[in-house]
């Protein structure tokens, strides 16, 4: 059976990427916000969820940027929508995982940061936000259709 996930792409006014930077296998690893579509919701509303609950935004879902799908035996199906969306309200803050509890968190930070700064990034995941993501936000801006294809398998990158 299939589980689903979601990330968010955000920016702010000077056009920086919003990361969390969540401590998985010893490591701290950047990504953008977002986590599992929980039972009972759809894919935007686990996006519009999990950007409050990591950062304190309150957000306009807009548009699917990317599906990745992950077939494997050791993580069995798996899937993640990646949407673009702006912000509505709210302070940016660190936040907090409810499902994890206080002994269990795995967020560290989260802030915007230029292209500069992700490309500077050692562990950043996926790491096609690098260079693609900018593409795509400079067409957003711009109202130029996309040419990018939505559908990837997890293979095509890693951490």
């Amino acid at each position: 059976m299939w589980q689903g996930g979601v990330r968010v792409i955000l920016t702010d006014e000077q056009d920086r990427l919003l990361l969390v930077c969540q401590h998985h296998e010893d490591r701290d690893i950047w990504m953008l916000p977002g986590g599992a579509i929980e039972e009972g919701e759809n894919a935007m509303e686990a996006a519009k969820r999990e950007v409050l609950e990591e950062t304190g935004l309150q957000v306009r879902v807009r548009d699917l940027i990317w599906h990745v799908e992950e077939v494997s035996e050791k993580r069995g199906q798996r899937f993640v929508n990646y949407f673009i969306a702006d912000i509505e309200d709210g302070e940016c803050k660190l936040g907090w995982d409810p499902e994890l509890g206080p002994e269990g968190q795995v967020l560290r930070e989260v802030r915007f940061m230029s292209a500069a700064e992700v490309t500077a990034i050692p562990h950043l995941y996926p790491t096609y936000i690098k260079d693609e993501i900018w593409d795509i936000l400079m067409r957003y801006r711009k109202g130029i259709p996309r040419t990018h294809s939505v559908y990837r398998n997890r293979e095509q990158f890693s951490v």
